[in-house]
């Protein structure tokens, strides 16, 4: 045999054998990772047991530590837990605030680690025997965690996704310190959430580059453990923003397929300042209101068009675009001489891009919204059904409406009218503010200023623990499944001497639960300079006098007695210099 015929197949085979080295089959990486998964299952029960003596001790030391170790172990499994399971990740690691179902009428109590931390960070007199339930409660649901572990089947593009997902919530919710505001582990537990993520794509095998930046990253957040001095702007555009794109790159270069189904981000999104990162048909309630150009230029001619109201009212009368869709009033003016609406008229901007509409949070979709503001006596005091009347007496329109829904016979339907108007609003989310820019790479469009308003308002000031990074408004990333409201305790006027809560007693009026009382949507910061006045009897007139609520603590770190209060009463102790720098902030939220 010639020697060369000898040495090609030798060669094929060091080539086929180097490949089955470096890059394991689907079938072994993600079994590499269900092994791993129930080690670091098995890990978190430990760590619970270990706390789970400390509590038995006077020793509120070693109490702390456990406690700060079985987080540690439970971040190692964060991004299979959320991604999978989120309402078991919420029993585990969920907010310490009653998880309200408005539609069924009733609440469940919080429980997991940050209830846990509440009972160990106070400086009162240890609660043991609150302790003992919720770690036994915890128990509980760490066993249906490694249950579920058990029986879920990975796939790799499920398991990229998920990684890929977990840096961005590490951006969004980590280093924020959303789940840790009394302990103020968030950095720490920051790298170990980086490192679960390097251990997990380590099982698809080797990947150098990838794992160098990880490290990289777990190394400037370990080498800057401080809450209030960490610089988040670098973490985000010099690390989180390299590792989630270079998870994506990597998922192409081993052709795993993405997947077939796209939630609230498209699939390709490989940082959270993507110009179109965002599905916005996830957000859409119904196969005939998906977007589409047709609809959108309906809705464009609609909101600026007295025909729907049939008076002289148009959407535009209270939305205006050089006003970032608000309108620049306390209230707006109702079709009642003398009087105004009552409540202030919000943004537009960004609306598509939320679970809830209205202050109040009464509807979930911008087509009841349209509805409820056509109907609505000091607003437009007009009819959905009439509009559509009007509409198909008129021939451009017709016409429109009858390219833009195939489906439609001879009648345009009231639907029609609302899902056009939703269209043209869900198109109002352009994402070019100087900050989108900056994170895209443009050193020029943020100052020293106002990068240290962006750190402040991810760290220190604690903005970003309810206006979630990016949309900077209540619905938390990177699920984007759900819109936050909060009791704040407004003021009736900022500038009395004797400081009164408002009236308005928001969701509580329509949902009866005493819980929201005076609980009111987190409307988004994109544009804010642009809106004031603010809150939502636009009793503010100025971003320091918001700022100066906040850093007092809300109406209760004020004074006022209001037991459900979620902002926390405690004051944040900002500078002067340093509530600047955060306006200055939220100045580069100005789309340009």
């Amino acid at each position: 045999m010639p020697l060369r015929r000898f040495i090609f197949p030798v060669f094929v085979l060091f080539i086929l054998l180097s490949v089955y080295c470096t890059a394991p089959s689907s079938k072994q990486g993600t079994a590499a990772v269900k092994t791993l998964l129930i080690s670091q299952s098995d890990s978190l029960n430990l760590s619970l047991n270990q706390l789970d003596e400390a509590a038995r001790r006077d020793d509120s030391t070693l109490l702390r530590k456990r406690f700060l170790e079985t987080r540690n172990a439970f971040k190692k499994v964060e991004w299979f837990c959320e991604y999978y399971i989120p309402g078991l990740s919420r029993e585990v690691n969920g907010p310490p605030l009653p998880e309200i179902e408005v539609e069924e009428n009733k609440l469940a109590e919080p429980s997991g680690l940050q209830v846990i931390e509440e009972l160990i960070y106070p400086a009162q007199p240890l609660e043991k025997e609150n302790l003992k339930r919720e770690i036994t409660s915890l128990r509980a649901s760490l066993v249906r965690l490694k249950s579920t572990i058990d029986q879920t089947e990975l796939t790799e593009a499920h398991v990229f996704d998920a990684c890929k997902l977990e840096i961005f919530r590490i951006s969004i919710t980590g280093i924020t310190g959303f789940d840790t505001p009394l302990s103020g582990s968030g950095i720490a537990e920051s790298a170990v959430s980086l490192k679960a993520v390097a251990a997990v794509l380590r099982m698809f095998g080797e990947n150098n580059a990838l794992q160098k930046q990880i490290g990289q990253a777990v190394a400037y957040v370990q080498q800057h453990p401080d809450f209030n001095s960490f610089d988040r702007v670098t973490f985000i555009r010099n690390y989180a923003n390299g590792i989630s794109k270079g998870i994506l790159k990597w998922q192409n270069e081993l052709k795993i397929k993405p997947l077939e189904t796209e939630l609230a981000l498209h699939n390709n999104t490989a940082t959270l300042f993507d110009e179109n990162m965002f599905n916005i048909k996830h957000f859409v309630n119904s196969v005939e209101a998906m977007p589409s150009p047709e609809k959108l230029a309906i809705g464009k001619a609609l909101f600026n068009d007295p025909i729907v109201s049939g008076s002289v009212r148009t959407c535009n009368s209270c939305h205006k675009p050089e006003l970032a869709f608000s309108d620049g009033l306390v209230k707006s003016p109702s079709l009642t001489p003398g009087k105004t609406v009552n409540r202030n008229a919000p943004t537009l901007k960004y609306a598509g891009l939320q679970n809830a509409q209205f202050y109040d949070m009464r509807f979930s979709s911008l087509e009841n919204q349209a509805m409820d503001v056509i109907a609505n006596k000091d607003e437009m005091h007009g009819s959905i059904e009439e509009a559509a009347k009007r509409l198909q007496k008129d021939g451009h329109y017709n016409a429109l409406f009858k390219k833009a829904f195939p489906a439609m016979e001879k009648e345009i339907k009231p639907r029609f009218v609302m899902i056009a108007i939703a269209s043209y609003i869900r198109s109002l989310s352009p994402f070019n503010s100087r900050l989108d820019q900056y994170m895209r790479g443009d050193d020029q469009k943020m100052n020293r200023d106002e990068l240290k308003g962006f750190n402040l308002f991810m760290g220190k000031a604690k903005c970003a623990t309810c206006h979630f990074m990016p949309l900077f408004n209540g619905t938390a990333g990177p699920a984007f499944s759900n819109t936050e409201g909060e009791v704040l305790g407004t003021l009736k006027d900022p500038k009395a001497k004797t400081p009164v809560i408002d009236a308005d007693e928001g969701r509580y009026n329509w949902t009866k639960m005493d819980v929201l009382k005076f609980a009111f949507k987190t409307p988004t910061l994109r544009n804010v300079a642009l809106t004031a006045p603010y809150m939502h009897n636009g009793a503010y007139q100025t971003l320091e006098e918001v700022m100066d609520f906040y850093n007092k603590g809300g109406a209760a770190g004020m004074g006022i007695v209001l037991e459900n209060q979620t902002l926390s009463a405690d004051p944040l102790n900002l500078s002067k210099k340093e509530i600047q720098d955060i306006i200055a902030f939220l100045k580069t939220l100005n789309d340009q």
